[in-house]
């Protein structure tokens, strides 16, 4: 038989039986979709990772206390290194080519508004909070230095918060009253949103208050969680990054020959963490889908073994007319490769349709890309080569006369 007769007798046996090659699909399909999905909730992990950290600027460092360490290793959390104002100070004061200094503390606390009642994390910071940290107001104004020095009770708020407060709008919570453990806090901003950039924090869900009120009023301490430190630019970023370890080496007594007990990022630290954490996931995610991919190619191998021993006494026909071994093999394998060629494209198809869904039902971000689309096509291809030659093999074996007395 020629080529074109050979693909014409595996279709004529694919729509034959309709149903059950619809059937056999069904595994391939919703691997494929199941892969493009996972991956494409992936990919759009990692893209809002990628954005939220370059929203927060390229010369941005963070300084973080760190773990004490003793003979015996490393202590408990709660004898974590401690960061005070007094870091943030030295480091203005002291540090060499620093473009700004915005410390920090925080307290998970309970907010109220009229009747109103929601957890949120409760922020103390410095006045340059906007410029250091690359937010903006979608309402009112952020609080002055000279509130901060005078220990003002004025708070600005992410919309998350105003949110959880069931009001629709940023201007109707200006100039209102809130409490924070009991205390009377005026609102006079509202933050622009940020978006959630994992499941963990979301930077929208927070309220800020000066430094010196969270102090002395709200949170009540003197540590502070970090330091975040603006360099130059991003030529200046590793002599920046040693001049702050300079004056906390120094400012901690820590001898020469000691591990810090802090530590500074930059931007792209975060980045890669962040990236290589979702990747993980993603991996994982797709492992778990291309399972059944695999249990679709088993489902068309066990088919394929069914129709070769239903279509034995026409294998002995074909056999005694001409048709060689090879031709056999070939019309087999063609059937099989056919049945996960169109299960993978429609999988290709849902897949794409629930990333899109994901993405307009739940705002999650998700990124169809052209490469895991070739990758769940071609892996579909494969499936149907692997799990179609043994089929394909047995039925190429048969004695022809065998094959037609098969009753």
């Amino acid at each position: 038989m020629v080529v074109a007769e050979i693909f014409a007798v595996a279709l004529g046996a694919l729509r034959a039986n309709k149903l059950r090659s619809m059937l056999t699909m069904l595994g391939i399909v919703i691997g494929v979709a199941a892969v493009i999905a996972m991956i494409a909730l992936g990919r759009g992990a990692q893209m809002a990772v990628k954005e939220r950290i370059a929203a927060l600027g390229t010369t941005l460092l963070t300084v973080s206390p760190g773990q004490q360490f003793g003979r015996g290793g490393v202590f408990s959390f709660n004898d974590r290194a401690r960061m005070t104002m007094k870091d943030a100070v030295a480091l203005e004061e002291k540090g060499r080519g620093i473009g700004a200094i915005q410390p920090e503390m925080s307290s998970q606390l309970q907010v109220q508004y009229l009747n109103k009642n929601t957890g949120t994390s409760v922020v103390g910071t410095t006045a340059n909070y906007l410029e250091v940290r690359n937010y903006k107001l979608s309402a009112g104004r952020f609080f002055t230095s000279a509130e901060d020095a005078a220990k003002a009770r004025v708070a600005v708020v992410g919309p998350e918060v105003v949110k959880n407060m069931g009001l629709s709008s940023p201007y109707a919570i200006l100039d209102e009253n809130i409490r924070i453990r009991g205390i009377q806090f005026t609102v006079v901003g509202v933050l622009e949103s940020k978006g959630q950039s994992s499941p963990f924090q979301n930077p929208d869900d927070q309220l800020l208050i000066p430094l010196q009120t969270a102090r002395y009023r709200a949170i009540g301490t003197e540590r502070i969680r970090s330091i975040s430190v603006l360099a130059t630019s991003e030529d200046k970023i590793p002599e920046t990054m040693a001049e702050i370890q300079r004056v906390l080496r120094r400012e901690h007594k820590i001898r020469q020959g000691r591990p810090d007990d802090f530590s500074i990022r930059n931007q792209s630290d975060f980045l890669s963490t962040f990236a290589e954490t979702t990747q993980v996931f993603t991996y994982l995610l797709s492992g778990i889908a291309a399972v059944s991919l695999l249990v679709g190619g088993i489902g068309i191998m066990n088919i394929m073994l069914v129709s070769v021993t239903e279509r034995t006494r026409e294998i002995g026909v074909r056999k005694a007319l001409g048709a060689t071994k090879g031709n056999i093999l070939i019309q087999f394998l063609i059937e099989a490769v056919v049945l996960c060629l169109l299960g993978g494209l429609l999988g290709i198809l849902l897949g794409s349709g629930i990333a899109q869904w994901l993405s307009s039902a739940f705002q999650w971000n998700t990124a169809v890309s052209a490469s895991s689309v070739g990758l769940a096509f071609g892996f579909s291809a494969v499936v149907g080569v692997l799990f179609g030659v043994w089929p394909a093999r047995r039925a190429a074996k048969l004695d022809p006369i065998l094959a037609l007395r098969y009753e």
